[in-house]
């Protein structure tokens, strides 16, 4: 038996061992670290707040995921917070039906996500310069039909979005994470649209000569990550209990930032939902953590830009390797 090959081949085994499931090790070493640097990390009251916090990101980068998957990127998520928010606010003012309230901020969202997938489709614009653009229209209209103004929330019920429980137990946006997270695995992982996304991603031009839609493929991921960050903008909403213009900003980073660190390609055609709700928890756990030890806020974006351009970097030496 060639002993070289052998030692090749368990090398490469390592390797894919640690680039498949490395990401699950950094998780469980941060939750030790604080688990041992921090008194209330472990508490029941730190483990509700941290998974209702990344509820709110969590919904939103597994749009982006989808997105970036088929080779593209999408800017306009933390406008389109401030959008839900305040449709929904507007629609409860005049109605007080929080099923209609949740509808039409979903829905429009999901429209917003369709004219952004529509423009970069059918124009052939470069997904960063379309999704800018729409970024400040949806940021202005949301602005507009506020008056610029915050709002509380008509409805005390609807609160229950993003602070009841089940069985007072588990908070209902992590239940609603879940039942996203199910949602985007089956979309990704075992239907033909998710098939189609990855060869979009990977590369563009053979799939368009397999005969895929790439079109109606692009615009649906953008419509899907609209829908997804409409139901985080209710969470959100329901959390502060009012609507707001002007929240939302910067989520989008946050939401690339998890997307990247769980393994997201930039290059596209390369991701798993798995490893986005890894990332998910890993930039929670940052924000959770620096909170208890006491770091600024300005510190935490320092931190959270950093994390993005190390993950930039990994994904392209692994790229390069491939």
């Amino acid at each position: 038996m060639d002993t070289k090959k052998l030692a090749g081949d368990k090398n490469y085994q390592r390797q894919l061992f640690f680039k498949r499931y490395g990401i699950v090790f950094i998780m469980f070493g941060m939750i030790l670290l604080l688990t041992f640097t921090t008194e209330n990390f472990l508490s029941y009251n730190n483990i509700l707040n941290v998974l209702s916090t990344i509820s709110i990101n969590g919904c939103i980068a597994l749009g982006m995921c989808i997105v970036i998957t088929a080779g593209g990127i999408d800017l306009t998520v933390g406008a389109l917070l401030a959008w839900g928010s305040i449709v929904a606010g507007l629609v409860l003012q005049s109605t007080e039906s929080i099923a209609l309230a949740c509808l039409a901020a979903v829905i429009t969202s999901a429209l917003m996500g369709l004219v952004t997938g529509v423009m970069i489709a059918q124009f052939n614009l470069f997904p960063f310069v379309a999704t800018l653009a729409m970024q400040l229209v949806v940021r202005g209209l949301a602005t507009a039909l506020s008056g610029g103004a915050s709002f509380p929330i008509a409805v005390s019920a609807f609160t229950k979005i993003g602070l009841g429980k089940v069985l007072n137990v588990i908070p209902i946006p992590a239940v609603i994470l879940l039942a996203l997270i199910i949602i985007a695995y089956i979309l990704m992982h075992w239907t033909k649209f998710g098939r189609y996304v990855y060869a979009i991603g990977g590369n563009k031009n053979a799939a368009i000569a397999s005969g895929v839609n790439v079109y109606w493929v692009t615009v649906w991921t953008y419509v899907i990550s609209g829908l997804f960050t409409g139901i985080s903008s209710l969470i959100m909403t329901a959390k502060i209990n009012a609507s707001q213009p002007n929240i939302g900003v910067g989520y989008e980073t946050d939401a690339i930032a998890a997307c990247v660190i769980g393994g997201t390609s930039f290059a596209g055609g390369v991701s798993t939902i798995p490893g986005t709700v890894v990332g998910i928890i890993i930039i929670g756990l940052i924000y959770n953590g620096m909170n208890l030890i006491g770091v600024q806020s300005y510190w935490q974006t320092v931190c959270k830009g950093l994390l993005i351009v190390l993950a930039v970097l990994l994904d392209k030496a692994v790229n390069k390797k491939r």
